[in-house]
């Protein structure tokens, strides 16, 4: 098996592991260039992402236990997302009758699609992870740096201690995965990295096609700030935490692994 195959392969499962990131921007781009009568674009974009992940289920892209992990992502991702509007970090201006004080119910996908991506990546690469730090350690941090998205905005942002603690704890955590029989693995530092880059890149995307708008954005669309590429690593962090962790409850309710570590599904 040549290096290159591999690599088509390792390509391919990840762009499978995208079909919800990347239905949500062709949903984004479509909304966008068509207006339906009748019909707010904010609803209509809810509809159609309720729609895929149905299909998706359905055609066993993801399975009930995925659909699971994304709900709560998605209950995570807007809970935030109403506490962010309020605190004035962003809005969403057009109108719709499936909005939440604010908030259009679609916005939690787009937290969900981290989710989803992670799943089935994770599932597909037969992923699994070593010097995993625990709950204890692990939880403690990922609810810590959620909180400090709120915290911020009264108290100093911890962000980069926060940063330096992710180090701390996972610089022992390595990345298991398999492709076409051959096994690989990376640090997990260096995976939330390049997944924040990449959710950074889909951020300016999204705010292009009008997804949502920062306060500077309101008259013209300008690329996001390299900041938030940091904000978007600490997220990936709560991400992989609660996905890891939930594969590791998985494995010991099916008795597949006595590990203490995160085993895959």
């Amino acid at each position: 098996m040549t290096s290159l195959t591999r690599l088509l392969h390792f390509g391919y499962h990840q762009a499978m592991s995208c079909i919800f990131p990347v239905a949500i921007f062709g949903t984004l781009t479509l909304t966008r260039t068509i207006e339906l009568p009748f019909i707010h674009r904010y609803d209509l974009i809810l509809l159609i992402l309720l729609t895929v992940q149905y299909l998706m289920y359905r055609s066993g892209l993801e399975t009930l236990d995925e659909i699971k992990v994304i709900c709560v992502f998605h209950v995570i991702g807007l809970v935030l997302e109403i506490y962010k509007i309020r605190m004035g970090s962003w809005a969403y201006p057009e109108p719709g009758y499936t909005k939440l004080l604010g908030v259009p119910l679609y916005s939690g996908f787009m937290y969900a699609s981290v989710a989803s991506y992670m799943c089935q990546i994770w599932r597909r690469l037969k992923m699994d992870m070593t010097g995993w730090p625990g709950l204890a350690a692990a939880g403690l941090l990922g609810g810590a740096i959620y909180l400090n998205f709120f915290t911020h905005h009264f108290i100093p942002d911890f962000r980069w201690w926060l940063t330096a603690l992710v180090v701390v704890v996972f610089w022992r955590t390595w990345i298991i995965y398999r492709v076409q029989g051959k096994t690989y693995r990376m640090p997990l530092i260096l995976a939330f990295a390049i997944v924040g880059f990449f959710i950074w890149l889909a951020e300016n995307i999204a705010t292009f096609l009008g997804a949502w708008k920062y306060p500077n954005q309101h008259e013209t669309w300008r690329l996001v700030g390299f900041g938030k590429i940091s904000s978007w690593f600490l997220l990936v962090i709560i991400s992989v935490i609660i996905v890891a962790q939930l594969k590791h409850v998985k494995a010991g309710l099916t008795g597949s692994s006595k590990s203490p570590r995160p085993v895959r599904k």
